[in-house]
């Protein structure tokens, strides 16, 4: 007999694609102060000699953006985050294990009794790809917003400005006049790298450890499983993603022509602020992949389980 308990039959895509799509969004709604703190230390930059940072820390962070903005900034960007998630999180969850069963096919050879590790890695690098190929302007919009508030503050002093994106719907409508329909895929590139490679570490190592968790018989296929899996892979994730993730943020928060591209602006951010910028915010980066893949793997877990 085999050592870990049989697995499940897969869901059909139809069940699975709403399945993760709920689950991704309650974890966004749960998670988003951390990612707007992420953004906003990301883009803050490396302060020039004798000046104090703005932002210190994620704690810091939160709590100055809650006192300057209001505790709802925390919030900002919620409308396209759930947009995104909805439809990035659906395609690159639901598809994950149909893609990996054909992948493991291919690799691995028809009647493989588990997918090798570098069919989930591919498996999640092509649904990351694709996902994010679709729903980069729920992206685009999302750091938009997050990034407006610090840009109506940015001069001490002075009277806030009123903020050029009154919300989602209009982001979406003045980005498309303003920039063309094109620029909503502002940033696909940095955007399609830094999904596709988080999705495959994410996917991957929850499905590793998972695996590895029950053929040990350490636990069974429960709630402190689920946790343990789900912090695995928020922290492989952070530690893969982060560089690919700061010039993502930087690129789609440019909306004053710093940057050419991507990879301009990732030698402008190696030369003016040092290798170490690229994972500035490390620790939020980590508290909001390590929490957010915690509460969408345990919803998606018991998701599964009531329509199985």
């Amino acid at each position: 007999k085999d050592a870990a308990p049989k697995a499940p039959a897969p869901l059909p895509v139809y069940k699975t694609f709403p399945a993760s799509a709920f689950s991704a969004c309650f974890a966004e709604l749960v998670t988003l102060p951390f990612d707007t703190g992420k953004v906003r230390l990301q883009l803050q930059g490396t302060p020039t000699p004798g000046t104090v940072p703005k932002y210190k820390g994620l704690i810091g962070t939160v709590g100055t953006i809650a006192k300057e903005e209001g505790a709802a900034a925390l919030w900002k960007g919620w409308q396209p985050g759930l947009h995104r998630q909805c439809l990035f999180g659906g395609l690159r969850i639901g598809l994950y294990d149909p893609v990996k069963s054909r992948v493991s096919n291919f690799f691995d050879g028809e009647g493989a009794k588990e997918a090798s590790f570098a069919s989930k890695v591919v498996s999640g690098l092509l649904t990351g790809a694709f996902a994010i190929s679709i729903a980069n302007p729920t992206d685009l919009v999302k750091v938009r917003l997050q990034a407006q508030g610090r840009q109506a503050l940015a001069k001490a002093g002075e009277a806030a400005p009123k903020p050029k994106y009154p919300n989602a719907m209009a982001a979406y409508r003045m980005i498309a006049k303003e920039e063309g329909i094109m620029g909503l895929w502002t940033g696909v590139v940095p955007n399609i790298t830094r999904n596709s490679v988080i999705n495959a570490t994410e996917l991957a190592t929850y499905d590793q450890v998972k695996q590895m968790l029950l053929a040990s018989k350490v636990v069974d296929d429960n709630v402190f499983c689920h946790i343990l899996s789900g912090l695995g892979a928020g922290l492989c994730a952070c530690i893969v993603g982060s560089p690919v993730d700061v010039v993502k943020s930087r690129v789609m928060g440019d909306s004053k022509g710093l940057y050419s591209g991507t990879l301009d602006c990732f030698v402008k951010t190696l030369k003016n602020d040092g290798p170490m910028a690229f994972y500035k915010g490390f620790i939020p980066n980590f508290t909001r992949l390590g929490s957010w893949n915690v509460v969408m793997f345990l919803t998606l877990e018991q998701v599964k389980r009531l329509i199985q």
